[in-house]
């Protein structure tokens, strides 16, 4: 069933580089296909399918991204649903001018937005749209920001966390506090309470919420929205104005801040995708190994291996617990268990002035 006073905002704007070499400036990894023959951002707006109606589904992006925005969100978004950043200044003046842009174009204060990443992975679609319908209710009824946490299934160090408190409505629970990223020690104890979920940065809320919750906590980013609101249609004046918001997350710009916050647990798997070994939990193994490519490939005595190799083809002969990147410009091997450390030859190349072109 379409909710009909519900926006999707998809926040697209993202430069990173941990999927490198595939994911880089020119072609960050939200406009990639690692799983599925679809882009990340293709797949993120089609799971709002039977929930949004497409005409108020909206893209945020950078303006240098248009192109690949553009192509990856054609049919899926509304006929202005390009928003364009000026510049990236995280996520606080990134949701501002998505509210700015949706008032401007019609948008009530009653409405409600749904802002997501573009860059997770969702295997069970109908779990998203189920979360989504609760967590809006809630925002509605109870005037409040609704954040989807994620049910932690090990004690990850790499997210932050949101403490639970009491419920406040059916399966939707007060907001205790939000926690940084943990040691191993104090994520082992969050995991062993049952009352702490991931910070998965999904949340739901009207127009209306967010703009008082803004105006109280964060006076600094707000006093520009005003200004924003009538800039909008004109890129010029809104570069403008956008530069002079300050850069923050909304998490310590707002959620960190707010009193008006619930959260909601997902009945949903969720993958964010941190780094290449992320593959092994959401693509299906081929001879105990994860292959994407379009080409055959021969294994012999080799497994737990992450081969990413769209053209080419691809043996292996004794190689176990590796990551092999292969595009048409760089090649890749790197164990498993190295996975992050992609960006320290992300950070040599930056020194090597005739390999820019790379990142």
């Amino acid at each position: 069933m379409i909710e009909s006073h519900l926006y999707a905002v998809v926040m697209a704007g993202g430069q990173g580089t941990r999927f490198w070499p595939e994911s880089y400036s020119k072609r960050p990894k939200q406009y990639l296909s690692l799983v599925g023959k679809d882009s990340l951002l293709t797949t993120t707006l089609n799971r709002f399918d039977s929930l949004v109606s497409k005409d108020k589904r909206y893209v945020v992006t950078v303006k240098e991204q248009e192109g690949l925005a553009s192509e990856c969100s054609n049919g899926a978004i509304a006929e202005d649903g390009l928003v364009f950043e000026p510049s990236g200044r995280n996520t606080a003046p990134c949701i501002l001018l998505a509210m700015a842009h949706l008032l401007a174009k019609g948008a009530s204060e009653n409405d409600v937005m749904a802002i997501v990443p573009s860059d997770h992975v969702i295997l069970n679609e109908k779990g998203f749209q189920e979360s989504l319908r609760r967590a809006s209710q809630a925002a509605v009824k109870q005037s409040k920001i609704v954040t989807i946490g994620i049910k932690p299934n090990f004690s990850h160090t790499g997210y932050g966390y949101i403490h639970r408190g009491s419920e406040a409505s059916e399966n939707t629970f007060c907001v205790e506090a939000f926690k940084e990223k943990p040691n191993k020690e104090v994520a082992t104890e969050y995991l062993k309470t049952g009352e702490y979920l991931w910070n998965a940065g999904m949340f739901v809320s009207t127009i209306k919420t967010l703009v008082e919750e803004f105006s109280k906590h964060a006076p600094d980013i707000f006093t520009h929205f005003s200004e924003l609101k009538e800039s909008i249609g004109d890129f010029a004046k809104t570069s403008e104005v956008y530069g002079k918001i300050p850069a923050e997350s909304i998490d310590y710009a707002i959620m960190e801040k707010s009193s008006e916050v619930l959260v909601t647990p997902a009945d949903f798997d969720w993958n964010d995708l941190g780094s290449w070994d992320a593959l092994e939990s959401v693509v299906e193994k081929k001879e105990n190994n994860v292959i994407i490519g379009e080409r055959d490939f021969y294994f012999q005595n080799s497994k737990n291996n992450i081969v990413f190799a769209p053209k080419k083809f691809v043996g292996l002969v004794n190689v176990n617990d590796m990551i092999v990147i292969s595009n048409d410009n760089v090649t890749v091997v790197l164990p498993k268990s190295d996975s992050q450390k992609v960006k320290d030859i992300v950070t040599a190349i930056k020194e090597k002035k005739d390999l820019q072109d790379l990142i």
